[in-house]
């Protein structure tokens, strides 16, 4: 359809009474000489008044001038808009034409209606039509007797539950949760190392059940584990329990719904279940990750399912994790961590954080195995309860990780092999040396949960961290 590139253009439907009120207007337009084309979204002969009228019956035309209400009244110039007046408001369309005194008679103001081009299920039919062409990804075509959950499982798509089939129209309503080109390559996605695009995150963001604006935080947890330091293809390839972990934080877990509180970790918030779900998918999906292929895990754990949640930062007495690992205070990040699944700790006695501190880092010994120091990173989640009993102290975070670290020294006689009766554990040149825990910087504390009940978590990672392995990786979350 060609459009006009000069003079007015107004997009009206005969089922919207304002539109029927504005048809004089239109009239006494057209009357005074200036160029002007009516496109009437459902009645090819609305407004009578006016001959200079197009049917609109695919909305093109309201499509391509981005119409949300009608009546709308738009000045083109060289093909440019330079103006519009939306609903019936005299002084708009006054100001717009150049023209006083319009509409004697008429109301000063009246409301618009819908236009037709918006209404749910058209907007997207007409994305896929006039945008589909930004999409690049290989079509594939269902039978008709196919149930789309039941295609989507046997073509391996699926991590065994059901999931939303990316049609075109969702996929580039999912787009719009970015301002990003869907062609943007964000990395080579392991195992497989395939090209993986802004478009195909955004395709398995529709699979996974995410809402548009959960999108930005799903491109920003996949490059966080496209980063060297994640690791993620020997992640995949272990045969430990690991798998992604995403923590967010910042303005946007709010603005998105995201859960902080009562079962963080566990399921029911939309948000947290499906942008986890959304990077494990885009692992499978783009990358070939999948159980008994690259990915080798004896037992694996649900949180490969999903593990996602949002830092509770409102209610703790500490620095929200992304500003300790350096993003700046009120912006949105995601760390990412190769989370091994989660231990519960449970101590409803201890009312001075020495007590307190002295039970975590007994649990936190535990870590993959109380005999092997230094193997691994973990999370210790801090629940608000537990978290009061370090805030009434005045006790920063810095000081909970000195006090832990004071208590998770491991002596080398009794983490070396047969120590215990146990033959798991440290070669035997390790016998007279202190060991700590865990590697400068490889326990995070971060705060979440509900506000009853005396318990924390700790969350394992795998054991292989640091330089030999899996770091964290922070990234900032763009739209």
């Amino acid at each position: 359809m060609a459009l006009p590139r000069e003079g007015f253009v107004a997009v009206v439907k005969r089922d919207c009474p304002t539109c029927v009120v504005v048809a004089p207007v239109l009239a006494e337009l057209a009357g005074k000489g200036l160029p002007l084309v009516v496109y009437s979204q459902d009645d090819p002969d609305f407004p009578e008044e006016v001959a200079q009228r197009v049917h609109d019956a695919d909305l093109e035309a309201s499509y391509r001038f981005g119409i949300e209400t009608v009546p709308s009244l738009l000045r083109l110039e060289g093909g440019r808009e330079t103006g519009r007046a939306i609903g019936w408001v005299r002084g708009d369309w006054e100001a717009l034409t150049g023209l006083e005194g319009l509409g004697a008679g008429l109301p000063d103001w009246r409301p618009g209606c819908g236009s037709k081009s918006v209404e749910p299920e058209v907007a997207d039919a007409l994305a896929a039509r006039f945008e589909g062409h930004r999409l690049r990804a290989r079509r594939i075509e269902l039978g008709a007797l196919e149930e789309d959950w039941e295609a989507a499982h046997d073509r391996g798509w699926s991590d065994g539950l059901p999931v939303v089939p990316p049609t075109p129209e969702r996929v580039l309503r999912m787009l719009r949760g970015t301002t990003r080109d869907p062609a943007e390559e964000l990395g080579a996605m392991p195992p497989d190392l395939a090209p993986c695009s802004v478009e195909k995150v955004a395709i398995n963001a529709v699979l996974a059940g995410c809402r548009p604006e959960y999108l930005p935080v799903v491109l920003a947890a996949t490059e966080a584990a496209l980063e060297e330091p994640f690791c993620l293809h020997g992640l995949l390839a272990t045969t430990w329990f690991s798998g992604p972990m995403v923590v967010v934080n910042g303005p946007i877990a709010r603005e998105i719904g995201m859960n902080s509180g009562v079962n963080a970790l566990g399921q029911g918030n939309r948000a947290n279940a499906s942008i986890g779900r959304a990077l494990q998918l885009v692992v499978r999906n783009v990358g070939g990750g999948r159980p008994g292929g690259v990915d080798r895990a004896t037992l694996g754990q649900p949180g490969k399912y999903s593990f996602c949640f949002a830092e509770d930062e409102a209610g703790s007495p500490w620095e929200p994790l992304s500003e300790e690992r350096g993003v700046a205070a009120g912006r949105s990040a995601v760390t990412l961590f190769a989370a091994g699944g989660v231990q519960g700790v449970l101590d409803q006695q201890s009312r001075t954080p020495e007590s307190l501190a002295a039970s975590l880092a007994a649990c936190l010994r535990a870590v993959c195995h109380p005999k092997l120091p230094i193997l691994t990173d973990a999370f210790l989640v801090v629940s608000p309860e537990h978290a009061r009993v370090f805030q009434e102290a005045g006790w920063s975070k810095a000081r909970l990780r000195q006090e832990l670290a004071s208590h998770l020294v491991v002596p080398g006689r009794e983490a070396v092999r047969g120590a215990g009766g146990i033959a798991e554990g440290m070669p035997a040149g390790f016998a007279e040396a202190d060991l700590p825990k865990f590697r400068e910087g490889g326990l995070q504390v971060v705060h979440a949960g509900g506000r009853a009940g005396m318990f924390s978590a700790i969350i394992g990672g795998w054991p292989a961290s640091g330089a030999v392995g899996s770091e964290p990786v922070t990234r900032e979350v763009t739209t």
